[in-house]
């Protein structure tokens, strides 16, 4: 926690030091704030497998997703010529839920069986040309049935003078609370549902997350560059999901348990490679692992391949492999004298794979013959589990300018 502290600290006094910059520089025309770019994101996310946490590890994980996205871009250069961009994000899904529908299977409404959630941000970020460095700040907010987030997000980037390099440093703060949801038949007398409507308490617990990042890019010549990143992230608070339930060996039940604090390193390397003006090789390798005994390989290919001068097409695939945390069993395999458990399969051990392809239309007099509207893209990806979890996931994104 104390280096997490010192890394914000250190960007706080990074950022503060943009604006020390002396007066004497030249003084440019500045530009009035204008729109740089829109984007408009919708996706429909599905998906089935039997493995539901909510109700032991077994039964139906079958659920739904659309969700909604548009994305402002604004921009404006101010008399020191450094550009200034703001940029408003706005995300609303929708989904339903068969599995979280057996909170309270009684009932006609369960606490989750569908909910609507919105997350909005804002990010504001400063380009000096001169000296070739990047500060930003950016703001979130996040609500869902059970939660509400607020986040806090600083960076600074640095490039080299040819920009061919770039080293970039960001820190993250995440501050959480959950509605503690029990399963209908583990409440205590007088203990709430979490239902909209139910006017009966409930326990209200935080979740915390922090993280910081260091990241390396490099040009290595005309063809090829590199990306290299380390982000260490920290959590405490509520991380167990109180309506997941566990079915020990002896046949007693509760709800799952887990430690209050999860210590992670990511560490993910990157290389894209341009074969001429048609093809380009996206490469990217990621590696895991945290205190709670999880390691994982996450190996990821696309090929952006140019089939006309405005018509592309992206397939990709990603292959991922990991270990199980060491609370994990399956249903009815823990003693109830273990610690800590959980039975779901999110955090077993097991294999992945994503393919998909997309497919992109940029027309340089614009769509349609509107000239604004750069861009459509619509992409397509089947997942497939180790453990018979299968989804689909369909995204069309429209880029305006």
């Amino acid at each position: 926690m104390r280096k997490i502290c010192i890394s914000v600290g250190v960007l706080l006094i990074l950022l503060r030091a943009g604006y020390g910059q002396s007066v004497t520089q030249p003084a440019y025309e500045s530009r009035k704030l204008k729109v740089e770019e829109i984007n408009l994101i919708s996706s429909y996310y599905q998906q089935d497998g039997n493995n539901s946490a909510v109700t032991g590890g077994i039964g139906s994980e079958h659920l739904t997703d659309f969700a909604q996205s548009i994305d402002l871009v604004l921009k404006a250069t101010d008399r020191r010529n450094r550009e200034h961009t703001l940029a408003f994000d706005l995300n609303i899904d929708h989904y339903t839920s068969a599995s979280s529908d057996q909170i309270d299977p009684l009932t006609v409404s369960s606490a989750s069986r569908s909910d609507t959630h919105i997350y909005p941000s804002v990010a504001w970020s400063v380009h000096n040309t001169d000296r070739h460095t990047t500060k930003g700040i950016a703001l979130s907010y996040s609500t869902e049935y059970d939660y509400k987030s607020y986040g806090l997000n600083l960076n600074f980037a640095k490039a080299s003078a040819d920009n061919n390099r770039e080293i970039s440093l960001k820190a993250g703060a995440f501050f959480d609370t959950w509605k503690v949801i029990l399963p209908a038949e583990l409440r205590p007398e007088g203990y709430g549902s979490g239902a909209h409507g139910d006017r009966d308490p409930v326990d209200y617990k935080p979740r915390n997350s922090y993280n910081v990042g260091l990241s390396i890019s490099q040009v290595i010549n005309k063809r090829l560059q590199a990306f290299l990143t380390i982000e260490p992230a920290f959590q405490q608070g509520l991380l167990s999901t109180p309506f997941h339930r566990m079915y020990f060996q002896d046949g007693a039940e509760t709800v799952e348990r887990l430690p209050g604090s999860r210590l992670k390193l990511p560490i993910g390397f990157r290389l894209h490679y341009f074969m001429g003006d048609r093809v380009i090789v996206r490469t990217f390798y990621r590696y895991y692992l945290d205190d709670w005994g999880m390691q994982a390989h996450t190996a990821n290919l696309e090929t952006p391949i140019k089939l006309t001068s405005f018509v592309s097409v992206s397939p990709f695939y990603r292959f991922s492999h990991q270990t199980a945390v060491r609370y994990f069993a399956a249903y009815g395999q823990h003693r109830s004298t273990d610690q800590y458990y959980t039975s779901d399969y999110d955090i077993s051990g097991f294999s992945s794979q994503f393919i998909g392809t997309g497919l992109r239309l940029a027309p340089p007099g614009g769509l349609l013959g509107i000239g604004h509207w750069q861009s459509v893209e619509l992409r397509y990806g089947h997942y497939i589990r180790s453990t018979g979890m299968v989804a689909n996931s369909l995204t069309l994104l429209a880029k305006l300018k």
